[in-house]
């Protein structure tokens, strides 16, 4: 590609960007630069690259690609999206204050909770679909707002912009998870944010072959730091892995709009369905963030909750699917069901759970691209084994 890809539309720069052409034989892949180190031309003299876990040209490719996807400064890519969450809160000290969404991926909650809490950081979980809540929150002592925008999995959603008026009128950061929907159908660095996170292993690679992570900085100061911290701790992102996500990158757009027409299909099955008694979609006009959605973001993504009433009832769901795989993770060209409170949200408490509306009878699907009436039929003959 020539000239900036920032110039181009987002299909355009998710195949080119931070992914000219290999110079010496002209690969039009990114090679996979499997190497721990490399040769200084002479004393003093290198090309860029000096040691691996600093430097590497798949890794390199893969953050200047993800960085033009979302709008930001630059990016850094990690091991894991664990990983990438444990490089954020390096931006914190101890006796500092967090104040996160009260619904969030049980991985992140078990970070926050059990590890952090032992280094002084404190943190407060609010519902931040209710800036009220979001302000009331706010202490001279919090350095940085945590939002999951939809949340995971009972898809609540944040109204970025006025998250980011607040989170900055106390001088603090505020960085999204948007690994739900993907730069594709939002950005956040657009609504304010300062830092953007992504779990890659989901819809970014889409293919379950690769784990990954992924922080997408504003500001240079950020980045700067994001680097520091990548070379200083070590969870790198190896090249095999970088290639992987990359590759999965190019088909965002066209992944994205299938995971989200298959959800449609499968949500007005759910709507009919007499054992279903609550839905959680964004996209749905009677959900309370329908408007702040439609206004922050292009689309609801693949990603649906619903409610059948007890455990042993989505039990009976998940032991009769044929076509939806059973197992953790989303977003993925398959289509992938789970039950939340025994799964994903397991390291949740459960007095936190119920609190919030994480019940035993909740069933979360990551829907995936294959057929749609396949994906209908077999959640309808589940369904019916109830």
């Amino acid at each position: 590609m020539k000239g900036n890809p920032r110039d181009y539309g987002f299909s355009t720069r998710a195949i080119h960007a931070g992914q000219d052409p290999e110079p010496t034989t002209g690969a039009v892949a990114v090679p996979i630069f499997q190497t721990s180190t490399y040769v200084h031309d002479e004393f003093g003299q290198h090309k860029g690259f000096e040691y691996a876990r600093g430097e590497n040209p798949t890794r390199a490719a893969l953050e200047e690609n993800i960085a033009a996807l979302e709008g930001g400064f630059g990016a850094t890519a990690y091991a894991s999206g664990m990983a990438a969450v444990s490089a954020l809160v390096t931006l914190l000290r101890s006796g500092e204050h967090v104040v996160a969404s009260r619904d969030m991926y049980g991985g992140t909650f078990r970070y926050f909770s059990k590890v952090l809490d032992r280094y002084g950081i404190d943190f407060s979980y609010v519902d931040t679909t209710d800036l009220s809540a979001l302000e009331a929150a706010m202490t001279p002592q919090t350095k940085m707002v945590y939002v999951e925008t939809p949340t995971n999995p009972l898809m609540e959603i944040t109204d970025l912009a006025g998250a980011a008026e607040i989170t900055h009128a106390h001088g603090a950061v505020l960085a999204v998870d948007n690994t739900f929907l993907s730069p594709y159908l939002q950005r956040p660095l657009e609504h304010g944010a300062d830092v953007v996170l992504h779990s890659a292993t989901k819809f970014l690679n889409g293919h379950s072959d690769s784990l990954g992570g992924l922080l997408v900085a504003a500001s240079k100061e950020h980045q700067e730091w994001f680097v520091f911290v990548q070379k200083s701790a070590g969870a790198i992102l190896g090249p095999m892995d970088c290639f992987l996500i990359l590759r999965g990158i190019k088909t965002l757009g066209v992944r994205m709009d299938r995971h989200e027409s298959n959800a449609k299909a499968i949500l007005e099955l759910l709507a009919d369905h007499p054992k279903v008694s609550t839905i959680l979609y964004p996209g749905l006009p009677d959900h309370p963030g329908y408007e702040v959605q439609r206004r922050q973001a292009s689309g609801f993504g693949g990603v649906l909750t619903f409610e059948v009433g007890s455990f042993e009832a989505a039990g009976a769901v998940l032991n009769k699917v044929q076509v939806l795989s059973l197992a953790e993770s989303l977003g993925g060209v398959e289509s992938l069901i789970s039950h939340p409170a025994s799964m994903t949200h397991a390291s949740v408490p459960k007095e936190n759970r119920e609190k919030i509306g994480i019940t035993d009878g909740l069933v979360r699907i990551s829907v995936g691209i294959e057929d749609e009436a396949d994906l209908v039929g077999d959640l309808r003959q589940a369904l019916d084994a109830i």
